[in-house]
């Protein structure tokens, strides 16, 4: 076995599987301005048209079996109504299959006229969660084998909740996309000659929020926040600034509190479909060996002509 995969698995047993409670955390994004009805639920339907979001997150890259993440997001508002619904599916892959959790939710939002141009949201999703380890794929640092029983598509039902104000300019929200804490393996049969694993899903709260500033007709300025909160790990504050340049194209910078730096690129191609890419360099230790060269995201948006008059948000988050 490789010193590569050696350290990935010292890290999944340091980080995401060892005795005692651990503190689950949900799917990570850099991009999240784009992806937001992954983490909050208040989103759907705010577009104000059928849209259709994919993300694909590749973390870590030169590591062998490193994070990869893919999400996939259908929303739009019911026809002359304050209603939008949608579906949401995340998918986590560590070790190559070793470790695979999926997420799978229906969405439902409700929107109020606060003001003749703020509205907000209140949404709610109900799904579930399906965890497969494989234990055959599980060394640790000495290369000895991990032994226990292979989880094979273990179901977990979970719900989640969140508020989303906005104005045409101006955007905050307030989500736990997982409300249920929900332990993954029974650690009751715990004895001095056996090793038990408990993995435990916490409740991860997100805070975002982001303004436009127009500072002339063809070039506006876009800074964003991510605060995630999850017990038994640090916060984590994410900050993003970018340019928007004549309503096609858009550059931008992020740094992840005392975790990594990111730079991000989009472009409008058409009225109907957005790519965003970005690329992420930690600044801890790990982003400085050589095996890692970073962390990279893809962003596909696809959006629907509208067929009926709505107010909606504009393209700008």
């Amino acid at each position: 076995m490789t010193t590569k995969k050696n350290l990935l698995l010292t890290l999944l047993f340091t980080g995401l599987l060892y005795v005692g409670v651990q503190a689950q955390q949900d799917a990570q994004y850099t991009q999240y301005m784009y992806n937001t009805m992954s983490v909050n639920p208040a989103y759907a339907g705010s577009r104000g048209q059928l849209t259709a979001a994919a993300l694909y997150r590749a973390q870590w890259v030169g590591l062998e079996g490193s994070p990869k993440t893919q999400t996939l997001n259908l929303h739009s508002p019911i026809r002359d109504s304050r209603v939008g619904y949608g579906i949401s599916v995340v998918n986590d892959d560590i070790g190559d299959g070793t470790v695979q959790e999926t997420y799978f939710d229906a969405v439902i939002s409700y929107t109020l006229n606060v003001s003749q141009d703020a509205r907000m949201s209140f949404g709610l999703k109900a799904g579930g969660h399906l965890l497969n380890l494989d234990f055959n794929g599980l060394n640790n640092f000495d290369n000895e084998p991990i032994t226990g029983d292979n989880i094979e598509n273990r179901f977990s039902p979970n719900f989640g909740l969140g508020f989303y104000y906005h104005t045409d300019r101006f955007y905050a929200g307030l989500s736990a996309p997982n409300v249920l804490e929900t332990d993954h393996f029974d650690n009751s049969q715990r004895d001095a000659n056996s090793v038990q694993f408990l993995s435990t899903e916490r409740i991860n709260f997100y805070f975002i929020t982001g303004y436009v500033f127009e500072l002339n007709p063809f070039l506006k300025f876009k800074p964003a926040l991510l605060t995630k909160v999850v017990g038994g790990a640090p916060i984590q504050v994410d900050l993003s600034t970018s340019f928007l340049i004549n309503e096609k194209f858009s550059l931008g910078a992020a740094y992840r509190w005392d975790a990594a730096l990111s730079a991000l690129v989009g472009f409008q191609i058409s009225d109907q479909f957005m790519l965003g890419l970005a690329y992420d360099r930690e600044t801890t230790e790990l982003g400085g060996t050589q095996f890692n060269d970073g962390s990279f995201e893809v962003f596909l948006r696809f959006e629907l002509i509208r067929s009926f008059n709505r107010t909606i948000s504009p393209r700008f988050f």
